[in-house]
């Protein structure tokens, strides 16, 4: 079936298109088409108001509708999380695991690896293996150095699905390091006290990226600029940010954005209310630890996408391809942020004010009802 999407603008993660109808096949995108020239047996969908962008990846969150997937690491929860997000504009994520006893990681790995979805891209371990001195919200007496047979446990028992891990390159043996990668594991620097010299060499091992930039890590310091500084000067390391404005200041953000131009991508690290082991409340608009401590953001990737846009001045192409263009190429599929004739639609559909109107998935539409 040939479908015309109509009336939008249309962000292709290269360049912005109007006045166009964007064709799909079947689920596969046919390409561009101007209004005149559209075949007379297509499916015309009118979005008059609306745009339409690469889907939105998301590579650090830890649950949906109220749903944290570390407390119930099931198949029901994990589609209750992925129906949640799809519906807020997310077409792919990385469901994230903090610091935990590894019976959790275990369960979690389990349930992903036998009952795989098309939005959920695998599992980010965020932790056990990180620097007690930068916890943050992460339980104490679960961080641990790690240990090659452990870790090569884990990686065995995934088969694939542990995508991404955070650790503290200063806790690590390269061993580590080396074997994470040989499994194609993209590995984060994160809740990490290291020095400049320390990151560096983690970056120089094949470290890729630096989890959620300025939270739970060493300052930028005059005297040592710690991680954040090695992020800087990199020459190929990501870098995550949390666009909420509470995690990060939005100036900081932009500090970040004009140094490291298409190395930062976005993140939500978004939560859920929880009474287990990661006690998240939600107090007006961020959710915490019952002792204050910051613990998660409220926010979509979509409100990120608004955020970078109102309140630190990014034009809404770039702040589109930090949600989905950057994001792709880290995890080594660069297909999915970016709208090109012959691959499959992963797309996201929002209004003016940023409300999201339906996905394309792996080519299928999935729409979200009018508020």
């Amino acid at each position: 079936m040939l479908t015309a999407l109509t009336g939008a603008t249309i962000y292709t993660g290269q360049d912005i298109q109007q006045g166009k109808a964007l064709l799909l096949e079947n689920g596969i995108v046919k390409g561009l088409a101007d209004a005149g020239s559209i075949p007379s047996e297509a499916r015309i969908i009118n979005h008059t108001g609306h745009s339409i962008a690469p889907g939105l990846l998301d590579l650090q969150i830890y649950g949906g509708g109220d749903h944290l997937f570390s407390d119930d690491p099931s198949f029901a929860a994990l589609t209750h999380i992925a129906d949640a997000l799809e519906a807020n504009g997310t077409t792919g994520f990385l469901l994230t695991l903090a610091t935990n006893h590894l019976s959790v990681f275990e369960k979690a790995i389990d349930t992903v690896r036998d009952h795989p979805l098309a939005s959920v891209l695998g599992l980010h371990l965020e932790g056990p293996y990180i620097n007690p001195v930068k916890r943050g919200a992460h339980i104490p007496e679960c961080i641990k150095r790690p240990t090659v047979p452990e870790v090569k446990a884990l990686l065995d028992r995934a088969q694939g699905v542990i995508r991404m891990m955070t650790l503290a390159p200063e806790m690590c043996d390269p061993a580590v390091i080396e074997l994470l990668l040989s499994h194609g594991v993209i590995i984060s620097a994160g809740h990490s006290n290291a020095t400049f010299a320390e990151a560096e060499r983690g970056f120089q091992l094949g470290i890729q990226t630096s989890t959620h930039l300025y939270n739970a890590m060493s300052p930028l310091h005059h005297r040592d600029t710690g991680l954040p500084g090695a992020v800087y000067q990199s020459q190929h390391a990501y870098a995550s940010i949390i666009p909420d404005g509470i995690h990060v200041d939005y100036n900081t953000l932009a500090i970040s954005k004009k140094v490291m131009g298409e190395r930062l991508f976005l993140i939500t690290d978004a939560v859920a209310p929880s009474k287990g082991a990661y006690a998240h409340v939600f107090k007006d608009d961020r959710y915490t630890l019952a002792d204050g401590t910051l613990s998660g953001s409220a926010i979509t990737l979509l409100q990120g996408v608004r955020n970078c846009v109102e309140h630190v001045g990014i034009p809404l192409d770039e702040a589109l391809r930090m949600a989905s263009t950057y994001p792709s190429r880290l995890m080594g599929m660069p297909e999915r942020g970016v709208i090109t004739p012959g691959q499959p639609a992963n797309l996201t559909i929002f209004t003016a004010s940023f409300q999201p109107r339906g996905i394309y998935l792996n080519g299928k539409e999935k729409a979200t009802p009018l508020a």
